[in-house]
């Protein structure tokens, strides 16, 4: 299967190297020529648009950061769905509202060329062994048509039902992870209070029933949270932002301790911890 993939940084690029690795031809486009190098001798064929990729592709995945990026390198003049043949698919890995895929998915319908959304979950070191999590909302033979593709990186692939329904799915993710986060700040602190050495409690969390991945982050920071403030703490803020507004939509309400729990430890982040 020919692939194409957009979104190159440090989740994307391992995503897409990994389906070059695995013997799918692959088309390559990147607004940031840096984020290309990593592919030299790679067999990748790099080209010179949206539009550019998705004619040399079967199925192309995005990877950008926001709702806006995604529509722009999909319906831009030179986008994605510019280039794209009928029976192509657009797999959506960014993080986004699900109303931006159906809006997408929408779009797409009437040049006939499909749209899952499909988040990942794991990091790019996870990408970069096959094991991501890929969380995929839209029809289910439309999936089974790429998931050559998409196991290249993903173990598992789980159908969670129509268009928007993997973004829900990463969204409730990023809530409990970012509440887990807030839940170890605080356990870290108390477990000092009490005169227990932090990186020893982190090492009985790693195997111990009250260990999550968010503590594992933690401890790996050396429990100073300002090294992910810039990188962790602004994706996550657009999240619990966009979880809000879903729930909000469904007219559901959030579970109240979570997003507290998640916001706090956004502010803690937010104040350097």
């Amino acid at each position: 299967m020919r692939a194409g993939f957009i979104g190159l940084g440090s989740q994307g690029g391992p995503m897409a190297r990994r389906i070059a690795a695995l013997g799918h031809p692959l088309a390559i486009w990147a607004r940031r020529p840096a984020t290309l190098e990593p592919f030299a001798g790679t067999g990748a064929t790099v080209v010179g648009s949206p539009a550019e990729v998705a004619a040399a592709s079967d199925v192309v995945g995005i990877c950008v950061v926001t709702d806006r990026d995604v529509e722009e390198v999909v319906l831009g003049d030179e986008g994605v769905l510019a280039g794209m043949a009928p029976g192509g698919v657009i797999a959506i890995h960014s993080t986004v509202h699900p109303d931006t895929c159906r809006r997408v998915a929408a779009r797409a319908a009437e040049r006939a060329v499909d749209v899952i959304d499909a988040p990942v979950s794991g990091g790019g070191p996870a990408a970069a062994e096959g094991r991501l999590v890929v969380m995929v909302g839209g029809e289910a033979p439309v999936l089974e048509r790429v998931r050559p593709v998409l196991t290249t990186y993903g173990n598992p692939v789980v159908h969670l039902g129509p268009i928007g329904s993997g973004q829900v799915a990463k969204l409730l993710n990023n809530l409990l992870f970012t509440a887990h986060l807030g839940a170890a700040l605080e356990a870290f602190d108390f477990a000092a209070a009490l005169g227990v050495d932090r990186a020893a409690f982190a090492t009985v969390l790693e195997r111990g029933s009250g260990g999550s991945f968010g503590a594992q982050m933690v401890a790996r920071s050396g429990f100073a949270t300002a090294g992910m403030r810039q990188t962790a703490a602004t994706l996550l803020t657009k999240d619990l932002d966009l979880m809000a507004d879903v729930a909000r939509r469904a007219g559901v309400a959030q579970p109240p301790q979570v997003a507290e729990l998640a916001r706090a430890a956004l502010q803690r982040y937010a104040e350097g911890g």
